[in-house]
């Protein structure tokens, strides 16, 4: 890796580890604790690559990237935050942010990204023109209380990223998930932040089509956004009426949105949903993953409800952290939506400022516990412990079936840690790591960028 990477972040431990990584990687470095010197070090054409903290003490690293894009177009930008919403994500990309990663990051991450930003970066000036980015207003971040989509996850960073880059895209989206994951958040986010939002926001249900007039829903929604929810309920004529809407949209009219649980897909097995409809209304397909897949993802969500409800109710509590195991360990059949409640209700009714254990325990009301995933069991061959992870996916959604698409997300959830756990077993020696894998080198490589996979060397065998 070779360039000169320009770093802003008011922490001096992340400045101070970003310096000695990306200066053992090859790069120069100049890091600074304050925008106004970064935006000096751009004017006088330093650096090939920035990485900018979003909240600053002299400003915000976000609002900051129109005026690198005019002073500098084409120097690319990776912001890193704290801030790990749906916001953060798609505020990045309205501003043109080369990529963003939440905080906590991976460091061989950051470094993989910042190499690829730096080549990025040569090509642009390769090219025989640089054509400057448009510098585009950026998004007022709603209030908390309106976009509680919060999560650190990588599963939820990448649908915040997805979000980001078909918010202003000419295709409808189909939207699925189980019922209190935020389905309906995601479609209000891919309008509030579209070049939309200053249209009509208009959610129809499976009644409206039934006994009313798609072409009226059209018209009322101009060429904002219409949000079909509860997809699976529509009958027969409702799916033929709103199959000609579809084919009948004007070229200014609304994006089609539309809301599934997993209800569609029984639908589609059972030949009681079209599949033609099926296949024009997802041109984008949204899966918003349930909170037991996203475990790790309760603590923050827990934090943001009790802040939430002292703000509403002017009291304030705490989990313990034997209420917090207990909290991470419950499947949350309800989702978001449920533990929302359940922490609203928490601090409405509680006494002392610490939530215990016993507290929680009674207000989940037994509700059932997601299993501890433990090691392997003695003697399991590896096609038997692998069968037994598959059935406990299909499991884990009860009495329904899992989205679409198992096939790809089992072989990917397989692919890449086999091959991140043998870079690190081959001392990220790719040459070595392919040998073993029976694989070329080239299609590795390939893979290490499509999965986006972590090149570590904790460990190597001689």
């Amino acid at each position: 890796m070779d360039g000169t990477v320009l770093v802003a972040d008011d922490d001096r431990t992340i400045r101070t580890v970003l310096t000695q990584a990306l200066t053992r990687a090859g790069c120069r470095v100049h890091a600074t604790s304050s925008l106004t010197t970064l935006l000096r070090w751009v004017e006088e054409g330093k650096g090939d690559l920035v990485i900018s903290d979003v909240i600053m003490p002299d400003g915000n690293g976000i609002e900051m990237l129109p005026r690198i894009s005019a002073l500098r177009p084409g120097l690319p930008v990776i912001i890193i935050s704290a801030q790990n919403t749906i916001m953060t994500a798609i505020q990045a990309t309205e501003a043109d942010a080369w990529d963003y990663l939440p905080k906590p990051f991976d460091l061989p991450d950051l470094l993989q990204r910042s190499s690829r930003a730096l080549e990025s970066g040569r090509r642009a000036v390769r090219g025989s023109t640089v054509v400057k980015a448009p510098v585009r207003e950026v998004v007022e971040v709603a209030g908390d209380g309106d976009l509680p989509l919060v999560g650190r996850t990588p599963t939820m960073q990448a649908l915040y990223r997805l979000v980001a880059r078909v918010m202003n895209a000419e295709l409808p989206a189909l939207i699925t998930g189980e019922s209190g994951t935020g389905k309906s958040l995601i479609a209000r986010a891919l309008h509030d932040f579209s070049d939309r939002r200053n249209q009509p926001f208009v959610l129809a249900s499976a009644q409206d089509l039934d006994l009313g007039d798609p072409a009226a829903l059209v018209a009322r929604a101009r060429s904002g956004s219409l949000v079909i929810d509860g997809l699976a309920d529509l009958g027969a004529q409702a799916q033929a009426r709103l199959v000609r809407m579809l084919d009948s949209l004007p070229e200014d009219g609304p994006r089609v949105i539309a809301i599934a649980d997993g209800g569609l897909t029984r639908a589609l097995e059972a030949g009681a949903f079209r599949q033609d409809l099926y296949y024009r209304l997802g041109g984008v397909t949204l899966h918003v993953p349930p909170l037991r897949e996203r475990i790790e993802d309760i603590p923050l969500l827990a934090e943001h409800f009790l802040a939430r409800a002292a703000r509403e109710t002017g009291t304030s509590r705490r989990l313990s952290a034997q209420a917090l195991e207990v909290v991470r360990q419950y499947s949350w059949p309800g989702n978001v939506r449920q533990l929302e409640n359940t922490i609203r209700r928490l601090v409405i009714t509680g006494q002392e400022a610490e939530i215990g254990r016993a507290e929680i325990e009674s207000a989940l009301n037994n509700h059932p516990a997601v299993s501890a995933q433990g090691e392997g069991r003695h003697g399991e061959t590896l096609g038997e412990a692998v069968g037994r992870h598959v059935r406990r996916y299909f499991e884990l959604h009860g009495d329904e079936l899992p989205p679409p698409g198992v096939y790809g997300r089992i072989l990917h959830e397989m692919e890449a840690p086999l091959i991140e756990i043998s870079l690190e077993y081959t001392g990220g020696n790719q040459a070595r790591c392919a040998d073993l894998l029976g694989i070329n080198r080239n299609t590795l490589r390939k893979k290490i960028n499509e999965l986006d996979i972590r090149v570590t060397r904790r460990r190597k065998l001689m």
